[in-house]
């Protein structure tokens, strides 16, 4: 067996593998007297067929099976014992494949197409400064907040008459085309204010018309309010008739011992000063996820931008295209290979950083965050002694469900924070604080 690396350039090469007959004679032969001892063919006793019959029988698919292996054997062995940086996986040449006469041929030789990632070099240190916005709460977001919790937490009522701030249950119907839905809610404080009087002084069955186009002024709403997705929320337009089934209303709950312990449970807030602290200490866990979240973005951003990377992109077009089975066209790949690069990018920098530090995630780690995983989703440690010995069982079987998705989703998602915590401590972060208005608005000029 004769294997070669022939190097176009540093990102694409051809691995060519050169079989004679005595590479693989002898494995063909075994497997042939396998055949022999295990076959039932009728008018030979069982374990008694000729290796003569098997042969001319099965012979060739027994020599195809045998040079398959030993070429996808072999294949990996040599890019792992010369230490080759593949991405994606080698694609054997179609045409040679083709050409091939099983029947008579003893001496083979098989082309694959590779594609290499050439070696590269990341700064990762304090000259890398990366933006942070964590968001301030002020005090219009709590305002807002409490009045929302008192809403929420309040006590319902149907009304004969709307007024603005209720929610209408009705049906609705296209002046023009077929689109109805018999079952929608508007809830008046979200549509838009030039829109509300519409939805004032409505009684059951009365009838309202309106350009649905201009009830709301964020399309997710409208998708809410007629229970669709965005998308499809984006396409209905024109004018629509609702027609009103029933009014709810809600009474604000009251500021009190009892909204409080609705809220954060019994006694976790004993006046109002505490309250609002609660208030504002979960306000804040939840903008810092948003802040981590969106400055991981910006340090993936960064690295991809300033770590140059040559990638075999032709080659992973073909790849991508040969592995979709069909599903991929060229106009496909042409528009989304830029997003595809950019993770591929990402997965390098990444796997190089945890290479480079040593970077490990351990089965038993897995576990450990499977169990806080599962322990949180049942209400909290008191559960844990609760569940005592039946814990690890229903963490086990967590781990394995869906042939073991969970446990590689829960594994990428320690190995990420490990990487992305080192990355964050040999880096500068410069942060600035903004309001939620702000957050949002340098969010989306972000977007790519």
């Amino acid at each position: 067996m004769e294997i070669t690396l022939d190097k176009k350039n540093n990102t694409e090469g051809l691995i060519k593998i050169k079989l004679g007959q005595p590479d693989y004679q002898n494995q063909v032969d075994e497997k042939i007297r396998d055949y022999a001892r295990k076959a039932s063919i009728k008018g030979f006793r069982p374990g008694k067929v000729p290796n003569g019959v098997i042969k001319r029988m099965f012979g060739t698919s027994i020599l195809v099976e045998e040079i398959n292996s030993m070429l996808s054997r072999n294949l990996n062995d040599y890019i792992k014992d010369n230490n080759l940086k593949v991405i994606g996986e080698p694609l054997p040449v179609a045409d040679q494949a083709k050409q091939i006469d099983w029947e008579t041929q003893t001496d083979f030789e098989f082309d694959y197409q590779i594609g290499l990632v050439d070696d590269f070099t990341y700064e990762l240190s304090q000259k890398v400064k990366v933006k942070s916005h964590p968001i301030t709460v002020d005090d219009k977001v709590i305002e807002e907040t409490v009045q929302d919790l008192k809403k929420r937490f309040g006590k319902v009522n149907y009304p004969e008459t709307s007024e603005a701030g209720d929610t209408i249950f009705g049906s609705l119907k296209a002046e023009d085309g077929d689109f109805q839905k018999e079952s929608v809610l508007i809830p008046t404080d979200k549509v838009s204010k030039k829109e509300q009087k519409k939805f004032a002084g409505l009684k059951k069955e009365d009838a309202v018309t309106f350009d649905i186009e201009k009830i709301f002024d964020e399309p997710s709403e409208l998708a809410q309010a007629l229970d669709v997705s965005v998308e499809e929320a984006k396409s209905i337009k024109g004018k629509h008739t609702l027609t009103v089934n029933n009014i709810s209303r809600t009474e604000p709950a009251e500021m009190g011992q009892e909204l409080f312990d609705r809220v954060f449970g019994k006694d976790t807030a004993k006046n109002e000063e505490e309250f609002i602290q609660k208030i504002k200490e979960t306000i804040q866990e939840n903008y810092k996820r948003e802040t981590e979240h969106f400055l991981d973005h910006y340090i993936e951003d960064h690295f991809i931008s300033n770590t140059k990377i040559s990638l075999p992109e032709d080659f992973l077009k073909t790849w991508l295209k040969a592995t979709s089975e069909g599903q991929l066209t060229d106009e496909v790949i042409a528009k989304e290979f830029e997003s595809y690069v950019r993770s591929v990018k990402w997965d390098l920098i990444k796997n190089k950083i945890a290479e480079d530090n040593n970077i490990k995630v351990e089965a038993d780690d897995v576990k450990a965050k499977a169990r806080e995983l599962i322990i949180s989703q049942f209400g909290g440690p008191a559960i844990a002694s609760q569940l005592a010995d039946r814990l690890d069982a229903i963490t086990d079987n967590y781990l394995s469900h869906e042939n073991g998705q969970n446990f590689m989703r829960l594994f990428n998602q320690l190995r990420l924070e490990r990487i992305m915590k080192v990355i964050k401590e040999h880096i500068t972060v410069q942060e600035k604080e903004v309001s939620l208005d702000e957050f949002k608005k340098i969010v989306e000029e972000h977007k790519h």
